[in-house]
């Protein structure tokens, strides 16, 4: 088992890969009283088109089959595992994003006991006929739910409106067309394909004694046998660089309109220090403008256009990304216009030395903050370790930026072609 102390946050990770493929990683917090575990593999709702294990030709599985296949997971022939977690004392949880789904567990006691629940539960993959036809009817209700949400349906419309062809503008849970087309025999094939053990990542943090948990995670891996995996062969389709459509306006019951702005942030790979200083800059940047320090955000608010719902996000993944700006309005026409008149303007703005600094220590600040949350820590360790990123690394790298990368950064961040509009109205 390896170790790697990290001596400018004071923690020490133990990592071993395990025979099966397994890459493990543990993170003794004996301060702490409770302890997350999270089991990921590396394969989301985006994953559709794919040449499955040990065959030849790629298949186009139905839209929200990896969501479906989590809801699955916790139903077994004979009961339900969320009553073995907490017969435990523990509280379980999964969830599907575009590019991964979690199975994870927080607990103060039995922690061994719901690490091998954990790993079992997920290894062992039940699924009948008759068990599937009843779940698309649970989550066939879920997907109308999200449709009469208008924050949701703002979200993916603006997505909808800034890509073609990737499948994140496809909602993570289908629809209730596609999720009728899933058969058992479609979930064995994404099992079996997306949940090797070499395609997964297993991370716990809390209070445990790191020796003794890695030989219960050996030891249960020990016992189950698996074939092994060929490299997965995924297929995304081209992206242009340009937006899919500049503006997508629904109509819903709501009283004041909903509009985001969208920016299309990346439409090719990237992994490691390219990755890294991608995903600083743009979280950074956008942090710069429009916190409510920003002078975005005092322009906005001078001029009476937004109120407490506004909001942005940005996200980064491998082979995609994306930031959100928007809130509610009463004009939505003049918030737009607006929104995309100062979002032009940073071509030809420059960053001074000074406010490059306090970007720098505001973003540390930030990350030691969140380091306080054990779900938190391991969560961000996954999501960066499937790019090659050493999310403890993360400090050390945003010292290391200049004011000259946030600049040329800047001088190439938006263009007219890659944003993208959402307008939800009411009826």
């Amino acid at each position: 088992m390896g170790k790697k102390q990290y001596s400018h946050i004071d923690e020490t990770l133990h990592q071993k890969k395990l025979e099966n493929g397994l890459t493990v990683f543990l993170l003794p917090k004996p301060q702490m009283a409770k302890t997350y575990a999270i089991f990921s593999t590396n394969y989301g709702s985006i994953d559709r088109t794919f040449v499955p294990i040990g065959e030849k030709d790629k298949i186009t599985v139905p839209d929200g089959i990896a969501h479906f296949l989590e809801h699955k997971l916790f139903e077994k022939e004979d009961r339900d595992v969320f009553a073995d977690f907490g017969k435990n004392g523990a509280s379980a949880n999964a969830y599907t994003s575009f590019t991964k789904t979690a199975y994870l567990f927080s607990a103060t006691t039995n922690v061994e006991d719901n690490v091998k629940i954990l790993l079992d539960f997920v290894q062992d993959p039940y699924f009948s006929e008759q068990s599937v036809e009843k779940e698309k009817g649970i989550i066939g209700q879920e997907i109308k739910m999200y449709d009469d949400q208008p924050d949701w349906q703002s979200f993916m419309g603006t997505l909808k409106s800034l890509f073609k062809e990737t499948p994140v503008n496809i909602d993570i849970a289908g629809t209730i067309e596609s999720i009728n087309e899933i058969t058992k025999d479609d979930l064995y094939t994404c099992y079996n394909t997306f949940y090797h053990p070499e395609n997964m990542t297993l991370f716990i943090a809390g209070n445990f004694e790191p020796e003794k948990m890695m030989n219960l995670i050996e030891e249960n891996q020990k016992a189950k046998s698996f074939d092994k995996l060929d490299e997965i062969k995924r297929d995304y389709p081209d992206e242009p660089a340009e937006v899919a459509k500049k503006e997508n306006t629904m109509e819903m019951s709501v009283s004041v309109a909903k509009c985001t702005v969208g920016i299309k942030e990346s439409t090719e790979e990237l992994q490691g220090e390219d990755f890294v200083k991608k995903d600083l800059l743009q979280d950074m940047i956008l942090t710069y403008y429009f916190s409510k320090s920003g002078q975005f955000y005092e322009q906005l608010y001078q001029e009476k256009m937004i109120d407490s719902s506004f909001y942005f996000e940005t996200n980064l993944e491998k082979n995609f990304g994306y930031s959100i700006i928007g809130g509610n309005t009463d004009n939505p026409d003049e918030f737009i216009e607006k929104l995309k008149e100062l979002l032009l303007s940073t071509n030809s703005e420059e960053i001074l030395e000074e406010d490059f600094e306090r970007m720098k220590r505001k973003k540390i600040g930030q990350l030691l903050r969140s380091m306080n949350s054990l779900e938190n820590i391991a969560n961000k360790y996954i999501h960066y370790h499937t790019v090659g990123v050493d999310f403890f690394e993360l400090i050390p790298a945003i010292q290391s930026l200049t004011v000259d990368d946030a600049n040329q950064f800047l001088k190439n961040w938006i263009s007219e072609e890659r944003l993208g509009i959402c307008k939800i109205v009411g009826q």
